[in-house]
């Protein structure tokens, strides 16, 4: 195959442009980059939660059998693979060392329509997320306890931003993520009968002290502000973090893994099951 060994090919200035959001909603497109984020791309796609629309890679850089074994078995099913000189390859590469091999995704869909307590008995919903890596390290980790989906409320950043991709290592492939408004999530959860779990620095119960039971969803806010004060009204419960030292709260992502943890132990009393 010829290898592409010009940045301002048309194909090089797609995969570039969908670095923005506003590409990657028109298109459909997303990029994954990284030998094991392709892999879980690819076993995400055989089992149809997701569909390679190409792949990307520079043959002077793929060292890995494995990522090798990537690109000749996608294009035997007839994905176009297309060979790119290293130089070209790091002016669409998202990280430094780059590991020489990236695919374009079509990602599937969600509503919060089509989401209920017996597809996704518990969920997990951020506020406004503006961080990349908090965003995919809270995929990682609910997809670690069992819970079934993330719900992302009032903007910020989208699950296929490339940060979130490689944070999330594969995990957004297969799990549920739906953007929605919160007052659209609000009515949601009421006619969906959730109970909704709102962490707060205001709150009074300690999260260790409660029986977790589904359906429910662990809200969290910004990472600047926490929940607002009609977002905490919302709430069933308000569960707080401690806090023994100067610091006044704890990043998102730390604070999403404790709590969830906490809930999965808690809901060994939940007739449900965790």
């Amino acid at each position: 195959m010829e290898l592409i060994s010009s940045r301002n090919n048309p194909k090089i200035k797609q995969v570039r442009s969908l670095k923005e959001r506003k590409a990657r909603q028109a298109s459909g497109l997303a990029v994954v980059e990284g030998i094991f984020p392709v892999g879980e791309a690819v076993a995400a796609a055989q089992a149809g939660r997701i569909s390679i629309d190409s792949i990307y890679y520079a043959p002077q850089l793929l060292k890995s059998v494995f990522a090798s074994g990537l690109v000749t078995g996608q294009a035997a099913q007839g994905v176009p693979c297309y060979a790119i000189s290293e130089e070209v390859f790091a002016s669409i590469a998202d990280k430094d060392n780059p590991q020489g091999i990236l695919a374009l995704v079509k990602p599937v869909s969600h509503s919060l329509e089509a989401l209920n307590p017996q597809n996704a008995p518990w969920c997990v919903a951020l506020v406004s997320p503006q961080d990349p890596g908090n965003v995919g390290t809270v995929l990682r980790t609910l997809d670690a306890v069992g819970a079934s989906c993330l719900l992302l409320l009032d903007g910020g950043l989208d699950a296929y931003q490339p940060g979130v991709v490689r944070a999330s290592m594969g995990m957004v492939f297969w799990k549920p993520v739906v953007n929605a408004s919160f007052t659209e999530f609000a009515s949601w959860r009421r006619g969906h009968g959730y109970r909704l779990y709102g962490t707060s620095a205001h709150a009074q119960v300690d999260y260790r002290r409660v029986d977790y039971q589904k359906p429910c969803v662990l809200l969290l806010g910004s990472e600047r502000e926490g929940l607002t004060p009609d977002q905490r009204a919302a709430c069933d419960l308000l569960i707080k973090l401690p806090m023994h030292g100067r610091a006044t709260s704890l990043n998102l992502a730390v604070a999403a893994g404790v709590a969830l943890y906490a809930m999965l132990d808690g809901m060994r009393n939940d007739p449900s099951g965790a």
